[in-house]
């Protein structure tokens, strides 16, 4: 298979490509990449990339785990810190899927990423949480229009061993989540045949 990674050089981002590029092959797409820069805030930038690679060859499957918003107490976001997770997480990962058709396969495959917190929110994520459970609606309506094209599921999981260091404190009584766990959810994603699923990967 010919496989997409949007964000393949950020935490989850790189165990993606380290697992898939064993047997396929892969292309790294994101802010820093040479080959294939793209932010997903940014909608020219997506359209620039997926017409890049429909013409070197059209993919198999997308796998996006890029995206961000903001983290603060409730009480100090501001409208526009709301609109960094709107235009990056939300409406970034919605135009993936919105524009995948331009370089995807017939019935290839889209995978988003989210995580606990749209279902298990903590202290100062309001905003993230939000996102992620837009972004939770939007594949399971999006996925009854789209059955017989392209797939499209969601990969939720809970905080990573990777970014455990980082995040623990805002995770008080929440087991971290190996990687080897974490990756099953992108394998069932792109490998099996479901669409419009919340795969979640919290214990």
């Amino acid at each position: 298979m010919k496989i997409l990674v949007i964000g393949g050089t950020g935490t989850i981002g790189k165990r993606i490509v380290e697992h898939f590029s064993k047997d396929h092959q892969v292309l790294i797409a994101g802010r820093s990449s040479k080959d294939y820069p793209m932010d997903i805030a940014d909608t020219r930038s997506i359209k620039r990339v997926f017409k890049k690679i429909k013409k070197e060859g059209k993919v198999h499957a997308i796998i996006c785990a890029a995206g961000e918003a903001k983290w603060a107490p409730f009480k100090d976001l501001s409208e526009t810190d709301y609109h960094i997770g709107l235009r990056s997480k939300l409406m970034g990962q919605v135009n993936v899927v919105r524009l995948a058709k331009k370089c995807l396969k017939k019935k290839g495959s889209v995978t988003l990423t989210t995580g606990v917190l749209a279902d298990d929110p903590v202290f100062k994520t309001a905003s993230a949480a939000m996102v992620n459970g837009g972004i939770h609606s939007f594949v399971q309506a999006a996925s009854l229009e789209m059955k017989k094209q392209i797939r499209v599921n969601v990969v939720s999981s809970g905080a990573v061993m990777d970014s455990w260091d980082k995040y623990a404190s805002y995770f008080p009584g929440h087991p971290p989540i190996s990687m080897d766990k974490m990756m099953n959810g992108y394998i069932r994603s792109v490998m099996g045949r479901g669409t419009g699923q919340i795969i979640r990967i919290y214990i």
